[in-house]
């Protein structure tokens, strides 16, 4: 099968001036296609593990405006950003701290159109030790400057010409984060082709399946929850937690609608047609490549499967 013409468009659309467009297009579409060497290494540092990866040549300087804890272990950033800073919905930035050797990457939560509309992305970073997430955790203020480079191979932006795909998003733990923009552009795609008259692109249906440890840890569960809502028939979402609450009267408002367990090829199976699922992962290695090896078996093709792991 040939490369679907989503995935074309997303790499022509980042061919920097200046460079052989033939030479970078394929290289866009080969990390697109989940032929990119899947390692299990969690301590590989993020530049070197994205050197090949396509990103922006500039950095661009940006201030931290609001700070959010999602999670007992989860704050996100609100940052205001340079108006010529631009990313497509599932991109990631090199994080640059002052005073910080080590360099960040973190995937955007937010989508290109809050963007547009208050010049701020969002970012979902969870505690840990490595500095840059650590400084985020333990040192980062409203005010704070910061510099960022956008990058990634890994990104939802259909023309409005491009056929209506089906999206599976299947995320693990802050694997969210990427496939939580996808899903935000996704409903602004099919709300703008509803404003347009069916004049834009028409998005076609969109499931997330989503797995995390507890319910404090599906971060934007009630937004996810809100989308479904608005588009009924169109948008669906299956929330799967692997361990019990500790605390079930905190948790009672979202139980009814989560499951217990880990997500399932038969979970996949309700949700894969070869011809019009487009299927975006994103989580630990070990979830990845047996969920990547599910969808084989159920018929999807190779290139019909885009991955980003951060672990």
């Amino acid at each position: 099968m040939s490369v679907p013409s989503i995935l074309r468009t997303a790499a022509r659309n980042f061919l920097p001036p200046g460079r052989g467009s033939s030479r970078l297009r394929c290289r866009a579409l080969s990390s697109c296609s989940n032929t990119r060497k899947m390692s299990s290494k969690r301590q590989m540092d993020h530049l070197e593990k994205t050197s090949k990866d396509y990103r922006q040549n500039a950095v661009y300087p940006a201030q931290v405006c609001g700070i959010i804890q999602e999670s007992d272990t989860v704050k996100r950033l609100r940052i205001s950003v340079h108006p010529d800073f631009t990313f497509k919905a599932g991109q990631w930035v090199d994080f640059f701290i002052p005073g910080v050797e080590k360099v960040g990457g973190f995937s955007m939560c937010s989508c290109p159109g809050l963007l547009q509309r208050e010049g701020v992305i969002e970012l979902a970073v969870k505690k840990a030790l490595h500095p840059p997430a650590h400084w985020i955790h333990t040192a980062c203020t409203v005010g704070a400057h910061v510099a960022m480079r956008v990058g990634g191979n890994f990104f939802f932006d259909p023309r409005p010409t491009d056929p209506p795909a089906d999206l599976l998003l299947v995320a693990g733990g802050v694997g969210i984060n990427p496939l939580y923009s996808v899903l935000l552009h996704a409903a602004h795609l099919a709300r703008q082709h509803h404003a347009s008259g069916g004049r834009d692109y028409r998005m076609g249906s969109a499931h997330m399946l989503y797995s995390a440890k507890s319910v404090q840890e599906l971060l934007f569960k009630n937004t996810i929850l809100e989308l479904s809502r608005e588009f009924p028939g169109q948008f669906s979402c299956d929330l799967r937690v692997t361990e019990p609450s500790q605390d079930p009267a905190r948790d009672q408002d979202i139980l009814p609608v989560t499951r217990r367990g880990r997500i399932t090829e038969a979970d996949l199976r309700a949700h894969v047609d070869p011809q019009r699922t487009l299927c975006y992962l994103c989580g630990p290695p070990p979830m990845i490549e047996a969920i990547s090896q599910s969808l084989i078996d159920l018929g999807l093709p190779k290139d019909r499967i885009l991955f980003e792991k951060w672990w």
